[in-house]
């Protein structure tokens, strides 16, 4: 109770004596870098006693240069109540709460607050200066802020001056208030255009509002950067085309690959390609794909390639019924696109053009073959034609065919031909007395049959037929009817039988004849007229013609086989015939038609002679060998090649003959009259026999 009292009684003294101490100026809080000055005013008026300044409420001294303290100081003119506190260097250990105090006067200052800042280090960013990033590839960049800074400072990236986005940060703390590092990440997909790029992390804070900077370069792996390019791009069918595939690419290119429309093109390999080009490149285009360590990259392109009509949808044949409508469709493909034009086989009017032509209620006479048809292109190549075929259903037609006329009570055939689309139910056939579909019904019997080819658009085509067995008079003023019928209706004809008499058939079969016995008998008198004439050339001679070499002895003459009249005795010729060959060894050696009443012999003989005029048989003129009065002989052998004058002869034993192939003659019994005089260089016989006359013994023919 004692202090209060003396407070209280000192308080009411001041009052009596005048003005008391107090504050002119209290500190207030601070804020001060690492290593600046710190200054904390206080300033007192009336109080001229003992001022000191406290930390953390622990006094520093009452001398002004505060023993203990080297880096404190109270500054300021004292006389006038100046009391400041420096501090300088500032350092950590300076953050504190401070006050000024008047002891004597018993007065405090309102505490004052310094705050000492830190500035931040320059950061690290982890992998720098170089970082090195495949392109493609998401990455984080990892920026480290290490040390005491205060305040904890604010992690920055940066390129090209500007600030990037997608950061996230993250502190560590190593012991309660205090932090041991900071880190930034940046995340971030790098591409080949940020290969060499610089970016910044920067490190600020209040202590620093500028901030410091650590700079790192990137270095790009990317798989390649491709283009490709085409020379020309626009070009005709058949010309040649050159691709160029270039590629920038960090590691370098390893290798190319090309492809068409997907397919691997074989034996391509290098960045450049030749090729003709075709249709199949406007669609299909052509790719290259380059590649090294990191990955690979393709590009493609196609040509506009100009080309004639390619045909790639044929229209489809249609059936329709009478008054539907119809319609054709095709599809042509050509650069630039083909004109199409529809008209009908055969015909050159334009019915439409267009890829589909329309028919509106078609009748029968629109059935037939439509063309779709394009123009060749400006190469020249292409185009062409497609048909299809408009069937028309509507009821059959059916036509009479021509039916040969029949004899009575003989078999007769009608026919009638049938177009119909659809095919009929039924054909039949009608008369006065019945009908008949199919099968046999007393004298009648139908055939139906398919036809191969039928009419254009009108259908399959039937042929039936009628045939009658045993016809009568009633068939031949009566009709036939013919017809069919199908969903859409019935059509019909009348067939009529037409009659055949007998009379003109025996006429043609008597005239036949009659030219076949007249041909027969021109045929017998040729023969005839040929075996008269050789008979009279030879008849009144015996030309007997040896082999050489013969050794039989049938070319000679017994006495008795050569007596004869001397009237009918002829020159027996011997002559050397090397043409002539024997047919066999007893071809000689023929029978004696007379029995051997006559001793004669068959002989067959075979010589060619020529013909000589009038049809006769040629004869080579008279030798002049001989005396004069002597038989005639004639020499054969300039004549042994000619074509003999009938063909009745022919080849045998090697001995003249008559003109029949076996001829009987009589025989003269001959005289020796010695050999002829042979004129110089006149080829002589081996031997001639003149035969003397003799009269007529019997002459008999075969």
């Amino acid at each position: 109770m004692l202090v209060p009292a003396l407070l209280v009684l000192l308080f009411c003294l001041r009052g009596h004596a005048g003005l008391s101490p107090h504050f002119l100026q209290q500190p207030d809080d601070l804020v001060a870098l690492l290593g600046d000055e710190a200054r904390l005013p206080c300033a007192l008026g009336e109080y001229w006693g003992l001022v000191q300044w406290t930390k953390d409420g622990l006094a520093l001294g009452g001398e002004r240069d505060l023993p203990g303290w080297s880096r404190y100081w109270i500054s300021g003119n004292a006389a006038s109540g100046q009391h400041d506190l420096y501090i300088r260097p500032v350092e950590l250990e300076d953050q504190a709460s401070y006050e000024c105090q008047a002891t004597q006067a018993g007065l405090r200052s309102r505490p004052a607050q310094l705050h000492v800042l830190v500035p931040p280090e320059a950061p690290q960013v982890l992998g720098g200066p170089f970082v090195s990033l495949v392109a493609g590839i998401p990455a984080n960049l990892t920026c480290r802020s290490r040390g005491d800074a205060r305040p904890i400072p604010e992690l920055l990236w940066f390129r090209d001056g500007i600030r990037l986005d997608g950061t996230s940060f993250h502190q560590t703390l190593l012991k309660e208030g205090t932090t041991g590092s900071v880190e930034s990440i940046l995340s971030l997909t790098p591409s080949s255009h940020d290969d060499g790029a610089t970016l910044v992390c920067r490190a600020r804070s209040q202590a620093l509002p500028s901030g410091k900077d650590t700079a790192i370069t990137l270095s790009l792996q990317y798989p390649p950067v491709v283009t490709l390019s085409a020379e020309p791009q626009t070009v005709l069918e058949g010309e040649k085309v050159t691709f160029l595939c270039q590629a920038t690419a960090q590691p370098p290119v390893t290798g190319y690959r090309w492809a068409k429309g997907g397919s691997p093109v074989l034996g391509a390999r290098g960045p450049m390609l030749e090729v003709v080009a075709d249709a199949s490149f406007l669609t299909e285009p052509v790719s290259c794909e380059v590649s090294n360590a990191v990955g690979s990259a393709n590009r493609s392109t196609a040509l506009d390639v100009q080309f004639g009509p390619i045909l790639q949808a044929r229209p489809e044949p249609m059936s329709v019924d009478v008054g539907e409508d119809a319609s054709f469709s095709c599809a042509w493909r050509g650069n630039p696109l083909p004109r199409v034009t529809w008209t009908r086989s055969g015909d050159a009017q334009v019915l439409g053009s267009g890829p589909t032509l329309r028919l509106p209620s078609v009748g029968p006479e629109d059935a037939g073959d439509y063309v779709c048809r394009a123009e060749p292109g400006l190469s020249g190549l292409g185009g062409g034609a497609a048909e299809a075929r408009l069937t028309v259903n509507a009821p059959p037609v059916v036509t009479a065919l021509h039916s040969a006329p029949a004899f009575l009570r003989g078999p007769a055939r009608l026919q009638c031909l049938v177009f119909a689309s659809p095919a009929p139910d039924a054909v039949v056939w009608s008369w006065d007395e019945g009908f008949l579909e199919a099968g046999s019904r007393g004298r009648f019997l139908v055939e139906t049959f398919p036809v191969p080819e039928g009419r254009e658009g009108q259908g399959p085509a039937l042929i039936s037929v009628l045939h009658i067995s045993g016809t009568q008079e009633s068939d031949f003023s009566r009709g036939f009817n013919c017809s069919a019928r199908n969903r859409l209706g019935e059509g019909g004809t009348q067939v009529s039988l037409g009659r055949r008499d007998l009379l003109p058939t025996v006429r043609i079969v008597a005239g036949v004849a009659s030219a076949a016995m007249t041909l027969l008998m021109v045929i017998i008198g040729v023969t005839l007229c040929c075996w008269h004439h050789g008979k009279a050339s030879f008849s009144k001679q015996k030309n007997l013609v040896r082999i050489p070499g013969s050794s039989d002895g049938s070319s000679s003459r017994g006495p008795e086989e050569e007596t004869g009249s001397s009237e009918d005795r002829g020159p027996i010729v011997h002559t050397d015939h090397s043409d002539l060959v024997l047919d066999e060894e007893r071809a000689l050696e023929t029978k004696d038609p007379t029995n051997g009443y006559y001793k004669v012999r068959g002989v067959s003989v075979s010589l060619s002679l020529g013909e000589g005029p009038g049809g006769g048989l040629f004869l080579p003129p008279p030798s002049p060998l001989g005396h004069p009065g002597t038989p005639t002989f004639y020499d054969f052998n300039p004549h042994q090649g000619m074509v003999p004058p009938c063909r009745l002869y022919r080849a045998r034993a090697g001995y003249l003959t008559t003109p029949h192939p076996r001829a009987f003659t009589s025989y003269s019994k001959p005289t020796s009259i010695g050999p002829p005089d042979l004129a110089p260089r006149t080829p002589p016989f081996p031997y001639a026999a003149f035969p003397i006359p003799s009269h007529p013994r019997l002459q008999t023919h075969v």
